[in-house]
């Protein structure tokens, strides 16, 4: 067995307030394998971008995690000091992020700010780091690199901005790289042409991707496997083609009855009643229990864990041995 380059174990994620504690992620658990794309997916609020945060140490104090572990390459990184965490941080993980105008200075050239990331983490002159800058800047498709280097930010288009992001966060040859979102703000042709470079990069370097976002579609094209996340915890996971094509948890179902296809002829695409809850106002039980056609008793007063289901782990009853004899 190959060791995963991450593992998550029981992650809690915590925010005190004056009203009391706020569950952010709740017991999430995961992993992901060298060269492997694993996408989380959600509605807003679920719960991905905190997990991603805990997982590199950006969570915003008073936010905490309260529980769990996080590895890398079956080390722990979650009890690391900010120091140690911050030479992971670029070196062993990259991330990128949804918004590029976020993540480049707009009063930098790309070259300044590709340079300055690669001599952190790597052990290189300035005219080696700029051979690996422009490298990098070919290798994520931006055209006539070596003069396009030198160029500001606001120079390139939203696309191109999130191609020198993808590169920024290669420069190091990173184990994992986390992408927040990292199509949204692009129209749909260029999003493909992101996706086709993260595909081809994580093949061709072996780093493990985890990618997260609310677009099904995104993740049908790119991901190996899927976490679906709600309220706070993984409603479902497993192989993509498996849970795309058969949904087990009843909000996964919800989930892909709402994509439009070509190839049915319904007037009305599905729909699943009411809203995520807040973190103030999670339920007792299955916190998917006010919204879900198929609830029963048990769904208002127990928990369910993750439970093995065909190839996948799914946290519903309905997939429980014990409670389908009965």
């Amino acid at each position: 067995m190959t060791q995963p380059v991450l593992s998550v174990e029981h992650l809690t994620v915590q925010f005190p307030t004056r009203r009391g504690i706020l569950t952010a992620v709740d017991d999430v658990s995961f992993a992901i394998n060298p060269g492997e794309v694993l996408g989380v997916v959600g509605e807003s609020g679920a719960g991905k971008s905190m997990t991603g945060s805990a997982i590199i140490g950006l969570i915003e104090p008073p936010g905490r995690i309260a529980s769990g572990e996080i590895k890398l390459h079956g080390e722990r990184i979650d009890t690391l000091s900010t120091d140690r965490m911050r030479k992971i941080r670029g070196r062993k993980i990259g991330m990128i992020f949804q918004d590029p105008l976020t993540s480049l200075n707009p009063l930098y050239t790309i070259a300044q700010q590709l340079i300055e990331t690669i001599r952190t983490h790597l052990p290189l002159s300035h005219e080696e780091a700029r051979k690996r800058a422009i490298a990098l800047l070919d290798d994520v498709g931006i055209p006539d690199a070596a003069r396009r280097i030198d160029d500001y930010p606001h120079q390139f288009s939203g696309g191109m901005r999130q191609r020198v992001v993808i590169a920024l966060a290669l420069c190091a040859d990173p184990d994992l790289v986390i992408a927040d979102e990292p199509t949204t703000a692009l129209d749909v042709s260029v999003q493909a042409q992101i996706i086709d470079v993260m595909k081809r990069l994580c093949a061709e370097r072996g780093a493990a991707i985890m990618l997260i976002t609310h677009d099904m579609g995104v993740i049908a094209e790119t991901a190996d496997r899927v976490a679906v996340m709600y309220a706070g915890r993984v409603a479902e996971i497993g192989p993509v083609e498996k849970v795309v094509r058969r949904a087990a948890h009843p909000y996964t179902q919800g989930l892909m009855g709402s994509i439009p296809t070509l190839s049915t002829d319904e007037d009305r695409l599905t729909q699943i009643p009411g809203t995520m809850p807040r973190l103030s106002a999670i339920p007792a039980g299955c916190p998917f229990n006010p919204r879900c056609p198929k609830v029963f008793d048990r769904c208002y007063h127990d928990r369910p864990d993750p439970l093995a289901y065909e190839d996948r782990r799914v946290a519903c009853w309905l997939y429980d041995k014990a409670e389908a004899e009965a």
